[in-house]
């Protein structure tokens, strides 16, 4: 049975609350969280929904069966949704009416953050005072939100960034839009307002303190976790093969996420061309699935990856998968002799723990947290840059030692299982009674 505090404040009897000593820093009953571009309740892998809306979601449902309720404040995409919906014990979804419902680009969002604000405040003028003990904002749009509302509230400011204009901008793909300025003045506001900034790996941290100046007393490291009981081997390579009409002893490397040049679906497609031009043989022993839908800047030209697989003479072997749910994304993981992660930026890369969990090796570019995901040589390997051939490279060793996928996988699933959500969520409620017992004593030092 999950502890958590009941919305009408009674706690559940399900562990007794844990005495606190004087002067010990207290946990927060309640929080408030932010996520304005994209609503928890959406299937990763659409529009603008991938692994950020997995983090809120799965740390959210740890916080509450630690005793933290969480609220959750997303902009409302249809107008048929209710304007709260429990989403687990403790946690509930907050529907805020901002701008039009449908067809609103992330790039035109800037513009809705006042009637969102309008909208979290609306809600919070209906409770007493003290009703959020902390704000904890996801991605810059949210972050301004946050600053407001932590403000008007009398409450700290925790901010994740997630991804970051300046390290975007910096190692563009080819033809990639670069984020706008008035994103990098917002991040740099952000940073100086907040109490404290999560970031997910040591070298985001690093970035926060390098590009934006951050104090690094404020900095805390929290790596996001993996759903251990979705993602795991279960019955193995064999059986999901099975389930998804898979060839049983084919060479399968997999791409699984957003469609855009910054995940760089592409450089998979030039590698298995060069590794067929070697091997022609293998032409009848490869399946290549792309599970996605187009986003970001990939939604200018969403059959862009189509047209590259038939200019490269490998239409016949790539096979394109709308996006999965969580469920049948584990089979897919499963499946999979190798997932191929080339990105050009990756602030934790959680697709790469997850197939890890699932008991399938790595093979990504050497790109922000990805270092931190994939054990280079024993979970999956890592390759300085883009170039296909040294994918192709790489591949070739899978399609010459299929034994390597097994043991690979056994180390990844190994490997894994420290990514865990409920080291994640009581390493984030450490970071909230930081910041709430630093924040006090500021307040008293200035009303002192």
């Amino acid at each position: 049975m999950s502890q958590y505090v009941s919305r009408l404040g009674r706690r559940s009897t399900a562990a007794p609350s844990r005495l606190r000593m004087p002067g010990t820093p207290r946990r927060p009953r309640r929080v408030a969280v932010l996520s304005v571009h994209t609503s928890p309740l959406h299937q990763p892998g659409t529009g603008d929904a991938g692994g950020m809306n997995v983090y809120i979601v799965e740390l959210a449902k740890r916080l509450a069966a630690i005793n933290i309720e969480v609220e959750i404040f997303t902009r409302a995409t249809t107008g048929a949704l209710p304007p709260a919906v429990e989403l687990a014990p403790g946690v509930l979804v907050r529907h805020v009416d901002a701008g039009p419902y449908e067809g609103l680009a992330k790039e035109e969002l800037p513009a809705q953050l006042c009637a969102f604000t309008h909208g979290v405040m609306q809600a919070w003028a209906g409770h007493r005072p003290g009703y959020y003990d902390l704000v904890h904002s996801h991605y810059w749009l949210s972050g301004h939100v946050g600053w407001l509302a932590a403000e008007r509230w009398g409450v700290p400011l925790v901010h994740a960034m997630h991804t970051m204009a300046k390290v975007k901008n910096a190692a563009l793909a080819a033809g990639d839009t670069p984020e706008p300025a008035a994103r990098v003045i917002g991040e740099t506001q952000i940073v100086r307002a907040a109490d404290r900034l999560i970031a997910n790996t040591s070298e985001e941290a690093d970035e926060l303190v390098r590009h934006y100046e951050a104090e690094p007393g404020k900095v805390a490291v929290v790596h996001p976790g993996v759903n251990l009981d979705r993602f795991r081997p279960a019955d193995g390579r064999a059986a999901a093969r099975h389930r998804l009409n898979l060839p049983q002893n084919a060479l399968i490397p997999l791409f699984a996420g957003r469609i855009q040049p910054l995940k760089a679906p592409d450089v998979l497609l030039r590698a298995v061309a060069v590794l067929l031009d070697e091997r022609p043989a293998l032409r009848s022993n490869i399946v290549v699935p792309i599970v996605g839908g187009p986003s970001g800047s990939g939604l200018a030209k969403p059959e862009g990856l189509q047209k590259l697989a038939a200019k490269l003479g490998i239409a016949d072997v790539v096979r394109f998968q709308p996006p999965v749910g969580q469920d049948q994304l584990a089979d897919w993981f499963r499946a999979a002799s190798v997932l191929v992660m080339p990105s050009y930026s990756e602030s934790f890369g959680l697709v790469a723990i997850e197939a890890q969990a699932a008991g399938t090796p790595v093979l990504a570019a050497s790109v922000g947290g990805l270092p931190v995901a994939v054990r280079d040589g024993e979970t999956g390997f890592l390759i300085p840059g883009h170039e296909p051939s040294l994918y192709a490279r790489v591949l070739r060793d899978f399609a010459d030692r299929p034994h390597l996928a097994d043991s690979m996988g056994d180390a990844a699933a190994r490997h894994a299982q420290s990514f865990g959500w409920d080291t994640a969520a009581a390493a984030t409620a450490d970071v909230y009674t930081a910041a709430m017992h630093d924040f006090r004593r500021h307040v008293r030092s200035h009303h002192g």
